[in-house]
């Protein structure tokens, strides 16, 4: 699990093409510091396993290598990663640290294409105090969005400000313009998209109070049973129907 809050701004050292598969290798010497073989770090909102030996860590190059498979290459945007290219970095939480941000499992629902960027208020010495940002928003998980709540971009944790039916805007401070990639995304480029886990497992369990009932005498719906005393809810005894 992660915070979506961006540890370090690293960068692309190279990338191996095996079959349809790559192996990507990346500078960060925040988030190599006491890494280890098998180690999840989230690159761009995506968890990748560090493949890198013990000895090749402890050389302490601040680099690190990890398998990208072709589902991830196809469902995220890190096939378009070239040498080079800056990339928002996390270690995995540690269980009783300060979650910053929000539940995040590195898990990339849609990716989704940044459509315009519209600056705000400039301070005194003529600094960008805020900008927002416009990303298209597939409908797969559109219903997952409402206003003031959290969206991962980029492995970044961030507040909707609008959710509308196909797109939505985020406000940035100059700390997120600065400290992540997104500072620096052009209009037309894409990005990852994690939508609250929460919100999906909500939707499931309401998908489990609305399974049928199978007899009318022996329900274990509430929606069909004639006695309700004899009726089990899933959701109130914490038991599988």
């Amino acid at each position: 699990m992660f915070t979506g809050i961006i540890e370090e701004l690293g960068e692309v050292v190279s990338i191996e093409e095996i079959g349809d598969s790559s192996r990507i290798r990346l500078r960060g010497p925040v988030v190599c510091q006491g890494a280890r073989h098998g180690d999840s770090i989230a690159v761009n909102g995506v968890c990748l396993t560090v493949v890198d030996r013990p000895e090749e860590l402890a050389s302490g190059t601040g680099e690190f290598s990890a398998d990208v498979m072709a589902e991830t290459l196809h469902r995220s945007s890190l096939g378009e990663l070239k040498p080079g290219s800056p990339v928002n970095l996390e270690r995995a939480m540690a269980l009783g640290a300060r979650l910053g941000g929000h539940l995040v499992q590195g898990h990339v629902d849609a990716t989704g294409r940044l459509l315009s960027r519209e600056p705000g208020e400039r301070d005194s010495a003529g600094k960008l105090r805020w900008e927002v940002l416009r990303f298209s928003l597939p409908q797969s998980v559109t219903r997952y969005l409402v206003e003031k709540g959290s969206i991962t971009v980029d492995g970044v944790s961030l507040t909707v400000v609008e959710a509308a039916r196909d797109s939505f805007t985020v406000s940035l401070i100059p700390a997120t313009l600065a400290l992540t990639t997104l500072g620096a995304k052009a209009v037309g480029e894409s990005v990852n998209l994690e939508v609250d886990v929460l919100a999906k497992y909500v939707e499931r369990l309401l998908e489990s109070r609305t399974l049928p009932s199978t007899d009318l005498t022996g329900a274990t719906d509430l929606t069909g049973a004639t006695d309700l005393t004899a009726a089990t809810d899933a959701t109130a005894t914490g038991e599988e129907r």
